[in-house]
């Protein structure tokens, strides 16, 4: 096992980032404190050999003009916030509108483009980076002084962990993921329609025009959405247009309790042989299949169009502060946000 700590570059502002590259197992990940940002995975395959399995760029530059969200820690809250506001305790708070009328992934500021302190350890068979970032209380419109921490490791049996850890003192929406773009074939190895996919997950929320929730929960028993047993993703892609846009990009609801790390999504890639297993303590589990992707200057020279990558993001529902029917997602002094996430990886 293996921890490295190399300089990544200097944003505009003069801040210096960093890149850290840990190996354990067979796979070996790079984060950046630029948004605690995945970067880089690599993963062996006894068909095709190693290969970068996450979409992502070169240079900190990119990473810098990122519009797209290639592999960032996002918060506070991941994916949308209906009409960019919510009210707690009588109070209406007001969000940067970045999507339409909607508040995505936190607003212009969100924590993808914020410099994260990091520290490094060794801990029962595996190597991590804890990642940690304070945001003051109406940070980008949100109540609360928050304090972030999120630890990024791998451990001997080829598995990808995130523990993702709050506290802030006023009741406030708390919501973390990664938004890391797979491809198991190789990043830049084509698009990702013909991956198999398994969801756990027997209900799923229908979205509006805006691709906000509708607040109802549904079967996804004879649906497009329904993963329940091995289909590739482009199986049935084109029978999901909502607003004029087909493709992925909806919330499932991860069968078992809540609060209980438990199987979540199954992912399968002929070519390699490639399998990566996703767990999660969420409740819910975001699919999106890359439908906005285009144009993307990737890696060594690859050019990421739409699909060429997916996002299996364990997460709260999306804009619960505004659903109470959905699972509360506000914290505060006294409850502490606490979810953790699992990648497990076969080939």
């Amino acid at each position: 096992m293996k921890i490295n700590k190399k300089p990544f570059g200097m944003l505009s502002n003069g801040k210096k980032i960093d890149l850290y590259t840990l190996s354990a197992g067979e796979l070996t990940l790079s984060i950046s404190t630029l948004g605690a940002t995945l970067t880089s995975l690599y993963a062996p395959s006894r068909k095709t050999g190693v290969a970068d399995i996450l979409l992502g760029y070169s240079t900190l530059g990119g990473y810098a003009a990122d519009s797209v969200f290639l592999g960032v820690t996002v918060g506070r809250f991941a994916n949308r916030i209906g009409g960019a506001r919510f009210t707690i305790d009588d109070k209406t708070y007001t969000l940067f509108k970045n999507d339409g009328e909607n508040c995505l992934h936190a607003g212009l500021k969100n924590f993808g483009r914020q410099v994260w302190s990091a520290e490094p350890y060794e801990d029962k068979g595996g190597v991590y980076v804890r990642f940690e970032l304070k945001s003051p209380a109406y940070d980008e419109g949100f109540p609360g002084n928050l304090k972030a921490a999120v630890s990024y490791g791998l451990t001997q049996s080829n598995e990808m962990t995130a523990i993702y850890e709050a506290t802030v003192d006023a009741p406030c929406p708390v919501n973390f993921t990664n938004h890391a773009y797979f491809n198991l074939a190789g990043e830049g190895r084509g698009d990702t329609l013909s991956h198999e996919l398994i969801i756990h997950a027997s209900e799923y929320l229908p979205i509006d025009e805006q691709s906000v929730p509708t607040g109802e929960v549904a079967k996804v028993e004879l649906t497009p959405f329904d993963f329940r047993l091995w289909k590739p993703i482009g199986m049935d892609i084109d029978k999901t247009a909502a607003g004029g846009q087909a493709g992925y990009d909806h919330c499932y609801v991860v069968t078992g309790i809540p609060g209980k790390l438990r199987p979540a999504a199954e992912v399968f890639e002929r070519a390699s042989g490639r399998i990566m297993r996703v767990f999660t303590t969420q409740p819910g589990i975001q699919f999106y299949s890359g439908n906005y992707l285009h144009n993307i200057a990737g890696k060594t020279g690859s050019v990421y169009n739409k699909h060429a990558g997916f996002c299996l993001e364990t997460q709260h529902f999306p804009d619960s502060p505004n659903k109470p029917q959905f699972p509360s997602c506000i914290y505060g002094p006294d409850r502490k946000y606490v979810e953790k996430a699992a990648f497990k990886f076969d080939w």
